[in-house]
């Protein structure tokens, strides 16, 4: 038996409805003519009948049921003209959807193609091709001017630009040299590089993404779920309203014209299909949303939480200066960066790079380490234990500043400084100045959230109290909380919802997981190859721009507003339809066409939220 294509079987539909159209104009209901009404209503009806089987075996009374009850009630009652034409305009505008519907999933087959296919690695002197599931980490990954990295991992050699787009949304291709990361699904577009793989086949931050964006497809929106579980019961209401129908005016046509008309195909539809094309768009533009339920609230939130280290600030901060206290400037130096060798604080990294420029590598490792969540931590070193954090961590411990110490140390903070203090039971050794540099596009950030509704804008950090007040005057926040622990983060996050509403959290992804967890909405910034961000955000902002934020809540917005255009549509339609019905305007194959057309114009509404960006962010 020769199984039919979806096109093929509405090319040959159409064919016959037409032959059989005009045999009805020239000879009218004769033989011919039936015969070919009726094999346009076994061809273009066989897939919506066995559909409906299906659907009935597990209990869901669904669209394709209502239309084979109307079509084989036509048949019934010599309606064969109407039965053709009501079979072909539902497969056709299945068809039509189909195609329109793949067009708005367009962003994420763009995702999916730009999966490498093939790795060049280096095995026993010798460049070998294989898929990149082959791959294992640690092995020499070789990959050329115009070849895709098929691997996470750090350049070992060479230099070159690459070009992001597919992980954080970057227009401009980056340069990459040596112990510079690099990510899967990139291309090189100039250059050459040698890569040790870190990160292999499903590991990799592409294939993670691929695998979050096709899963946030299925995580359906609250409306959504509101018109499907609304459908359920509007499908069988409908069956039991034309049956009712039926026996008072004694007209069947009538009563199968209202199973037709009453489908609620648009309005089932109108929703998914935004959020697919919004989803969609986000995903090319680098802005990863997990599902249907998160783009709705994402544009409703009142109050944007910043994490400040990594998040407004650059991330790389810098030691500006160190004083000591009976000891040499660079054994304080030193010291501290023996304390940070297991750290992977950004404080801590700029201690540790800041001694190697002064000092050389500093090869000495603790001998014990104790990380002091919101502190900062305890290390022993040569026999003496060592504190290296905030004033907390001091005052905690029974440490307390000399005058000349807290002077020293506000002048730093007043100038917007982060301090570490470096000391021992016994007293301060030392006070290592660090700056970071905002974002260039933090301040307009703050204007722009303004601007879109969001009432508050915050920065938690455990920073000090100057330094955080300096950077909040800076950008315009309206408040700032410092010297803050995680959990102290996730009780004013609380406190926020309670005075303001919906709440979201903005960080880095590492050290703000708590925070982006109970959060209304945790969104992760710069959070390519962080497993944290990708797991534990709701929204996850691939690249470290923070202008991606305003886009996301822009486009948000559209997605909601353009589903509400598609259901106030599909709900007018239906309206329209059902008067027409019963005033017996509207005849069964007429009522199917419009049927069938409010679909496609409701899937091509939401396919212009892939155009969102374009024109000034409007749709």
């Amino acid at each position: 038996m020769v199984r039919l294509t979806k096109g093929k079987r509405v090319f040959i539909s159409g064919v016959l409805i037409a032959a059989s159209y005009l045999l009805k104009r020239l000879i009218g209901y004769e033989t011919p003519t039936v015969i070919l009404m009726i094999a346009t209503t076994i061809i273009a009806g066989t897939p919506i009948f066995v559909k409906a089987i299906g659907a009935i075996r597990y209990r869901i009374v669904g669209i394709d049921a209502l239309v084979t009850i109307a079509v084989t009630g036509a048949v019934l009652i010599g309606e064969y003209w109407e039965a053709a034409a009501v079979t072909f305009l539902f497969l056709l505008g299945d068809y039509l959807e189909a195609r329109t519907i793949e067009k708005t999933r367009s962003s994420i087959k763009a995702l999916i193609d730009l999966a490498p296919d093939r790795a060049r690695v280096r095995r026993d002197g010798v460049e070998v091709e294989i898929t990149p599931a082959e791959v294992r980490p640690g092995e020499v990954v070789v990959v050329k001017p115009g070849e895709k990295i098929a691997v996470d991992g750090t350049v070992l050699e060479g230099s070159a630009y690459v070009n992001q787009a597919a992980i954080t949304g970057e227009s401009f291709p980056v340069s990459r040299r040596a112990g510079e990361p690099v990510f899967s699904g990139t291309i090189i577009e100039s250059g050459y590089l040698l890569i040790k793989a870190e990160r292999v086949g499903d590991d990799t931050t592409f294939a993670r993404i691929l695998a979050m964006v096709e899963e946030a497809q299925d995580k359906k929106a609250k409306t959504q779920k509101f018109l499907e579980q609304f459908s359920r019961y509007y499908t069988p209401g409908i069956i039991f309203l034309a049956i009712i129908m039926y026996l008072i005016t004694g007209d069947l046509s009538l009563a199968l014209t209202l199973l037709v008309i009453a489908c609620p195909g648009a309005l089932v539809i109108s929703t998914p299909v935004s959020i697919v094309a919004g989803i969609g768009n986000g995903a090319k533009h680098g802005v990863l949303v997990k599902g249907g339920e998160i783009m709705e609230k994402l544009g409703t939130i009142k109050v944007v939480a910043f994490d400040k280290t990594g998040t407004l600030t650059v991330g790389q901060p810098k030691v500006t200066g160190v004083k000591a206290y009976g000891l040499e400037e660079k054994e304080v130096l030193k010291l501290a960066a023996i304390g940070e060798a297991y750290s992977e604080h950004p404080l801590g990294k700029a201690i540790i790079n800041h001694a190697w420029v002064e000092l050389g590598p500093v090869q000495e490792t603790p001998e014990e380490t104790e990380i002091i969540t919101g502190q900062g931590l305890r290390f022993c070193w040569a026999g003496e234990i060592y504190y290296l954090g905030n004033r907390k961590l001091f005052s905690r411990n029974g440490v307390n500043l000399t005058p000349q110490e807290e002077d020293d140390l506000r002048a730093e903070e007043e100038q917007g400084r982060t301090t570490v203090l470096l000391g021992t039971a016994a007293g301060i050794c030392g006070i290592i100045s660090i700056a970071d540099v905002l974002r260039a596009e933090a301040g307009k950030l703050v204007t722009d959230l303004k601007a879109q509704g969001v009432k508050k804008v915050v920065m938690l950090t455990g920073d000090n109290r100057r330094t955080a007040a300096a950077i909040a005057a800076e950008i315009g926040l309206d408040e700032y909380y410092s010297e803050l622990l995680p959990e102290d983060k996730v009780n004013i996050l609380a406190d926020l919802r309670k005075r303001y509403g919906r709440t979201a959290m903005v960080g880095d992804g590492v050290n703000d997981a708590p925070a982006l967890a109970s959060a209304d909405l945790g969104i992760a910034v710069g959070g390519a190859g962080t497993d944290v961000a990708i797991e534990t955000a709701d929204v996850v902002l691939m690249s470290a721009a923070l202008r991606q934020l305003s886009y996301a809540i822009g486009l948000s917005r559209a997605t909601v507003r353009n589903m509400k255009q598609n259901i106030s549509f599909a709900l007018l339609v239906a309206a329209l339809l059902l008067a027409g019905v019963l005033v017996k305007t509207v005849n069964l194959s007429f009522g199917m066409m419009v049927h069938e057309a409010s679909v496609l114009l409701v899937t091509a509404n939401a396919a212009r939220l892939l155009g969102y960006g374009r024109n000034k962010d409007r749709v």
